[in-house]
């Protein structure tokens, strides 16, 4: 008989509970290969699936124009075991949350709940990303939980669109949501999705991203039922043991081949936008064999500002530093991580004090984090670390739209910074930030320009902006956008890097830095700070963006004499390298 571990109660339509664990894993090693595979794929397409629906069913331009959310299946020990190519920084951070949910919910988790989180310091990462999440049962048995965490375009608090940079607690940023029940076994609370919906800006939106959540989330329910009933529950769970199994054994081959030794690397940021610059983060990486431990307790005392981390963050933008620098087919599961361990310290910047403001954090201290580690293991793997890719230097504007008479939020996600060089090749053009890689999209100028009073003047790439190399930079963006409301408009801004470009490795140089500029015939010119409340922006106001270069890898003499002459054909020469 299989033996059971009575921790949790997920009786759902039964009145017994129980979680699979002990004997009937022993026997996994058995496993063929081809069922894990073919386990792999399926896991993995359902996951796609999930972002799809999504996309397709969200209201706000954040999320069904931008994507600014992910997908994962957790199982039921909380190992991830599949996540989606969206936000690399969300999903990474799921297993914890999924962790909240399970202890704040002891013997309290049946077949049709649905719960809700966003609490930094109760395993989310930043107020604006909500997580949705679905227990998966067979039977009386819980197997998995699916998962959607997507960023909300307004999350409450004291400033429209989620981030407050003038925010010096986490109760200044927005709601609070820690691990709740939004449906209990198959019935929504409806009294809770009122009391969420009256404290954010946009009512409708929020109801409908969220009604989007769930059902990306009970799709995915759905399709693993079948995967149940096509494997059987015992013969999926051990090609999920083999699957994290065969994950692990890869990673630790691809670590086994670096080089053993005590590296440093360090990132720093600006500012705080409360009067205190150069915020430096240091890692301390310890490489032994196929094992990582990465130490980032000597990083700088917490701020402030909303640029601290919340430990969930932290983790997962280790993570992400680590799962750029392996073999980019290996599953980014639970196995991949097995061989890293984190250390931190509680009242740094990469882990705040409960109470402290984070929103900034999947953004900033996130990339510096990523940076970090990234430059500390180029000595280890120089053959596989890349250069710094874009900060985040976000725009959020609130007005009344003239043609429908409607408040609008607005965010910008156009003008993408470039991504960082690695020994593959050049960066990419308007790949966007360390964060994200490329998972974040800008959208349609055009269905911007329908559904917002913005005009979009021009939106092209900026030359002289990657950083110089062997391989260089990919190039940031510039964008003349008008602003064409018939009242003033109010902005805030959210980021980083206008004094620190992207970073340059292994000989190469640092991308530019961004450079934002608003014109405006009422009050004159003026650059904009990344750390911003309450910016007016007047009818025919413009806004003059160029957000910042990839860094460059390399020794820029051995760029060749034809990659130069590309340069200069492409129009896009990189920082250093005049046009001709």
């Amino acid at each position: 008989m299989p033996d059971f571990n009575h921790q949790l109660d997920h009786s759902g339509c039964k009145p017994v509970s129980r979680i699979l664990t002990g004997a009937l894993m022993d026997d996994i090693s058995g496993q063929d290969a081809i069922t894990t595979s073919l386990v792999e794929h399926r896991l993995f397409s359902i996951v796609e699936e999930m972002g799809e629906a999504m996309l397709r069913t969200a209201y706000s331009q954040i999320l069904n124009s931008s994507r600014d959310f992910s997908c994962a299946i957790v199982d039921a020990q909380l190992r991830l075991v599949a996540q989606a190519e969206h936000v690399p920084v969300h999903v990474g951070a799921m297993a914890w949350a999924a962790r909240a949910v399970a202890e704040t919910f002891v013997n309290e988790i049946h077949c049709g709940d649905v719960f809700l989180l966003n609490d930094p310091y109760h395993g989310g990462s930043h107020l604006p990303d909500l997580t949705v999440f679905v227990p998966v049962f067979h039977g009386d048995v819980l197997v998995f939980w699916s998962i959607n965490r997507a960023h909300q375009s307004d999350i409450g608090g004291a400033t429209h669109g989620g981030y407050n940079p003038g925010a010096t607690e986490i109760w200044q940023e927005g709601i609070r949501i820690p691990p709740l029940k939004l449906y209990d076994k198959g019935k929504q609370r409806e009294d809770i999705v009122r009391m969420l919906a009256a404290n954010v800006r946009h009512g409708r939106d929020f109801r409908g991203d969220l009604a989007a959540m769930v059902g990306s989330a009970k799709l995915a329910e759905k399709r693993l039922a079948t995967l149940l009933e096509d494997f059987g529950l015992h013969r999926l769970l051990q090609a999920t043991d083999a699957l994290l199994d065969a994950t692990e054994r890869r990673t630790r081959a691809v670590i086994s081949s670096w080089r053993d030794g005590v590296y440093h690397g360090h990132a720093t940021l600006d500012d705080d936008g409360h009067g205190r610059q150069d915020i430096v983060i240091r890692a301390r990486i310890t490489k032994v064999g196929s094992t990582l431990t990465v130490d980032l307790s000597e990083s700088d005392p917490q701020s402030t500002s909303f640029v601290n981390s919340s430990h969930a963050n932290m983790q997962s933008a280790v993570a992400m530093a680590f799962a750029y620098l392996i073999d980019s087919d290996i599953p980014k599961n639970d196995g991949a991580f097995r061989a890293l361990q984190v250390i931190a310290k509680q009242g740094t910047i990469v882990w705040a004090n409960e109470g402290a403001p984070v929103t900034l954090c999947t953004s900033h201290c996130s990339n510096e984090i990523v940076e970090a580690v990234i430059t500390a293991l180029a000595d280890a793997c120089p053959e596989r670390a890349m250069a710094g890719w874009g900060r985040r230097f976000r725009i959020a504007i609130s007005g009344t739209d003239p043609r429908t008479r409607l408040k609008f939020i607005w965010h910008l996600f156009h003008a993408r910074p470039g991504g960082g060089a690695s020994p593959a090749g050049d960066g990419w053009h308007g790949g966007g930030e360390w964060h994200a890689v490329g998972g974040i999209k800008f959208g349609s100028i055009e269905v911007a320009e329908a559904r917002f009073p913005l005009y979009f003047i021009r939106h092209e790439f900026r030359a002289l902006s990657g950083g110089s190399g062997q391989y260089c930079g990919g190039a940031g963006a510039e964008l003349e956008l008008a602003i064409e409301t018939e009242e003033p408009a109010l902005g805030n801004t959210a980021g980083d890097g206008t004094r620190h470009g992207s970073r340059g490795i292994s000989g190469g140089s640092d991308g530019a830095p961004h450079h934002y500029v608003v014109q405006s015939m009422t009050h004159g010119s003026r650059e904009l700070k990344t750390k911003e409340v309450g910016v007016i922006l007047s009818p025919s106001d413009v806004l003059i963006i160029r957000s910042s270069g990839g860094g460059g890898w390399g020794d820029v003499s051995k760029r060749t004499v034809q990659q130069h002459a590309a340069d200069q054909l492409s129009g896009l020469p990189p920082l250093g390298q005049p046009s001709q």
